[in-house]
């Protein structure tokens, strides 16, 4: 009897209780909505990128399965994704899986591979978070080193959101600065040997022979062949977790980039983080933009 009033008390309870989540919710969006207005009057960045660092040590901190704590993971970049679309930020770009990190043990890496696999097939059929942005999506790095499913899948997703053209979210897997380098090397190399052999057949034909002048190499040739391309180099690089290390993450692309390390574990890195991050951005922008000048000057 006694349970049985309990348990109608707990029903009458639900609508005043839905009732005030309902005004928290919306006092909450209000406050986040005038929180980004006033941040929007100093300079904003157009393209911030993660290094998604943390994942393991949230999972161990908490006594769970390794592979649960990347599952938190890609639940944060869902939720940071929705963030940086609130506040303008037109470019995302995460580093979700290095080279280096098919070195550790062949278990862990296939459960990432799987994790991989699954997510990206949620994002093709569950197309929420994608239609909301109205996101495309790139996957940057050497996708032949990806298991054939993730790799297809991966190509699937980029070509179903190739026609987008709101928020741009990079993935970088498998991916590391000194690969894309070489790979940028070997791509403008063949291009300048297809551009001589064209030349020299043009010559062979009577017609007059190229001056030599594409044997110089300028940054912007390599700039066209980074996977970057037509992309804004990153105005903040956040790595959570404090680390202070790049770990070889778009080192060509992150020479005037504010660079963050917040202590939060991926996971854990929310909100009220990413607006820290911009206010610390616009703090340093002076001095940022005053260098950035100053580089352009002395090309």
């Amino acid at each position: 009897m006694l349970d049985s009033l309990i348990s109608q008390m707990e029903k009458e309870k639900q609508p005043d209780e839905i009732v005030t989540t309902g005004v928290l919710e919306s006092l909450q969006n209000f406050i986040r909505k005038c929180i980004v207005a006033v941040l929007s009057y100093g300079p904003m960045p157009r393209h911030i990128a993660f290094i998604m660092d943390g994942n393991r040590r949230y999972a161990k901190s908490r006594s769970i399965k390794e592979g649960a704590g990347h599952r938190v993971g890609f639940s944060a970049l869902m939720a940071s994704l929705l963030y940086c679309y609130e506040m303008g930020v037109k470019y995302i770009t995460v580093y979700a899986f290095s080279i280096d990190n098919f070195k550790r043990d062949p278990t862990e890496v296939q459960t990432l591979m799987e994790l991989m696999e699954e997510k990206i097939n949620e994002l093709l059929e569950n197309r929420n978070v994608i239609n909301k942005v109205n996101c495309k999506i790139n996957f940057w790095g050497n996708l032949g080193m990806l298991s054939e499913p993730v790799r297809l899948a991966a190509q699937k997703l980029m070509a179903s959101t190739a026609g987008n053209a709101g928020l741009v979210l990079s993935v970088c897997m498998p991916y590391n600065s000194t690969s894309e380098i070489a790979n940028a090397v070997n791509e403008l190399c063949a291009e300048r040997r297809d551009m001589m052999q064209r030349e020299h057949a043009g010559s062979s034909n009577g017609r007059a022979a190229g001056s030599g002048a594409h044997s110089d190499i300028s940054v912007a040739d390599l700039d066209r062949h980074m996977y970057t391309a037509g992309c804004p180099d990153p105005d903040i690089v956040i790595r959570t977790s404090g680390e202070t290390r790049l770990s070889n993450f778009l080192l060509w692309q992150t020479t005037f980039s504010h660079l963050q390390n917040p202590e939060p574990l991926w996971p854990e890195f929310s909100w009220r983080h990413l607006v820290w991050a911009i206010l610390q951005y616009q703090r340093v922008y002076p001095y940022i933009e005053q260098n950035r000048i100053q580089a352009k000057k002395q090309l």
